[in-house]
């Protein structure tokens, strides 16, 4: 379990530095933990660069294995002999909704056959009102779109999808990105211009979905969440891109909910999860 987690720190963080801090270890204490996991499986896990670290092919199908066995084995001791019910409804941003973030959920809601949980993602105009109405009473979302203060933030590192035969020293640059309102959007923007690259708009869409479809049809590059990036579209060139700034996500929780023990046990799924 310790070396599954030391791994999926390393990932997350995308830098072996930055994940010693975050577990308390010495950066020579985890990259030994990191040999250690790759010694086990028999393969490297992860890319090392001055840039940061990455996974490899094996690291990618290791990791929502690796995500998933932390999730059950921290929500199996939490949960054991506490028997849940009720209903909760979460509202996700699109983004976590297809990450280990929604199979987290549902491993609980295994765990608690008598409870109900509902998973929604909606524009943040529509996340409001479910909130508004009592539909949705935790909300994880990028900061500037949450419905109420967050009780918790977290930021976590955006990376570069590069379409199939994209140039990335095109000028302008070819981008995809995702339709307003999107705070990471503007990021993305002004991070391109600061680096002095022009750019111009190939294709936008509201959903993953429609991001993704674009990237894959090759008509630019994208800033996605590590976990939504697809190994086709991780071009070594990403390293010719300016870095991306994180994006921070906040938890969201309705006041009227305080005390209920099903909701309690989900933001904390949550919380570890992410």
């Amino acid at each position: 379990m310790a070396l599954l987690r030391s791994f999926v720190t390393a990932v997350r963080a995308g830098s072996i530095s930055r994940a010693a801090t975050a577990l308390g270890h010495t950066q020579p204490a985890l990259s030994q933990q990191l040999r250690k996991l790759e010694g086990i499986v028999g393969r490297p896990l992860l890319h090392r660069s001055s840039s940061g670290v990455r996974p490899t092919r094996a690291g990618e199908e290791l990791l929502p294995y690796a995500e998933r066995i932390l999730s059950l084995s921290a929500q199996a001791l939490t949960e054991a002999g506490r028997a849940l019910t009720g209903r909760c409804g979460v509202g996700l941003l699109e983004d976590l909704a297809a990450t280990q973030l929604a199979q987290a959920l549902a491993d609980l809601a295994g765990l608690h056959p008598g409870a109900t949980l509902e998973v929604l993602t909606f524009t943040s105009a529509a996340m409001r009102q479910a909130y508004d109405a009592g539909r949705v009473q935790l909300v994880l979302d990028e900061v500037p779109y949450l419905p109420a203060p967050p009780r918790w933030t977290v930021r976590r590192p955006l990376v570069w999808a590069i379409g199939p035969g994209v140039d990335v020293a095109a000028d302008p640059l070819p981008v995809v990105l995702f339709s307003d309102p999107c705070f990471w959007r503007t990021a993305v923007l002004e991070t391109l211009e600061r680096a002095g690259r022009r750019w111009r708009v190939a294709f936008e869409s509201n959903s993953l979905l429609g991001v993704l479809a674009a990237v894959r049809a090759g008509l630019g590059v994208a800033a996605l969440m590590p976990a939504n990036l697809e190994p086709a579209l991780a071009g070594h060139d990403a390293d010719a891109l300016p870095t991306l700034p994180d994006a921070e996500l906040g938890l969201a929780r309705h006041p009227r909910t305080e005390g209920d023990q099903l909701i309690d046990a989900v933001e904390t799924a949550l919380r570890r999860t992410i």
